[in-house]
């Protein structure tokens, strides 16, 4: 799979770089997005040519909005971002999210599933989950907690609030905060820094932290549904607040409270 449709991928000076290409509807991702940015990691990690890979999203509106609405019900979407967080933990090599906008839903959980986060002053980050009926579980959710502590976690993924880039970096989910005219020069000066290390030593780091994350690994977003809410899809709940987001409204979720 050398070319791609969702996506651009570009080696130079060391760095592949795979950019997220749907800036029409704001890098959301469907499977077939999840499944390229996939096999563009596991193609930079088995490059002797590549020794940081940055993740980011085309144009200067959004790094992503997350999954597209359409899909983000099936069965087929959660085994494909499930597998693409597991992804960013295996690959043996740092993976930097450049965000230069809208983080938000699945893209706000792709960048704290790297291992380090560059944003934009313009960056928006926040989850969308709840307030559009889609049952995010598993580990990720869980991993949030790793990042910002329960409280702020919480909070996160329960209220659905916007947060800036400057919130963010207080919080501890992004690394580092630059006007937008100065990100391209910030994500270069982190991949030098890691360009300058063993890049031996960089894979037993990464897994050593996955070592930590283990307990949580296990947690599948469609296990987790199965168990709590095994007809969540079949009640209408869900489609409720599909549609409501579709048609620009406040989705009523008063009969399933």
């Amino acid at each position: 799979m050398n070319h791609y449709q969702d996506i651009l991928y570009e080696v130079k000076d060391l760095v592949a770089t795979i950019t997220m290409n749907r800036p029409r509807v704001l890098n959301a991702f469907t499977p077939l997005t999840l499944n390229e940015l996939q096999h563009a990691i596991e193609r930079a990690a088995g490059d002797r040519h590549v020794g940081v890979i940055v993740l980011t999203g085309a144009g200067e509106r959004a790094f992503s909005s997350g999954g597209d609405v359409k899909w983000e019900a099936s069965d087929e979407f959660q085994d494909h971002e499930y597998r693409f967080h597991h992804v960013l933990i295996d690959c043996p090599k740092p993976v930097i999210a450049r965000v230069n906008g809208y983080a938000i839903g699945g893209g706000n959980h792709m960048a704290y599933f790297c291992d380090m986060t560059i944003a934009s002053e313009h960056a928006i980050f926040g989850q969308n989950g709840p307030r559009v009926g889609s049952p995010a579980a598993g580990c990720t959710v869980a991993h949030a907690a790793n990042i910002l502590g329960h409280k702020r976690a919480r909070e996160m993924w329960m209220t659905c609030r916007r947060y800036t880039a400057a919130q963010m970096l207080q919080w501890g989910l992004v690394n580092a905060v630059v006007p937008r005219e100065k990100l391209d020069e910030e994500v270069a000066r982190w991949c030098q820094d890691l360009l300058a290390a063993s890049p031996t030593c960089l894979k037993i780091l990464k897994a050593t932290f996955k070592k930590q994350m283990e307990p949580i690994l296990s947690y599948t977003q469609a296990g987790v549904i199965q168990e709590i809410a095994p007809h969540f899809f079949e009640t209408g709940e869900q489609q409720e607040g599909a549609s409501a987001f579709l048609e620009k409204r406040q989705p009523d979720f008063s009969p399933w409270r």
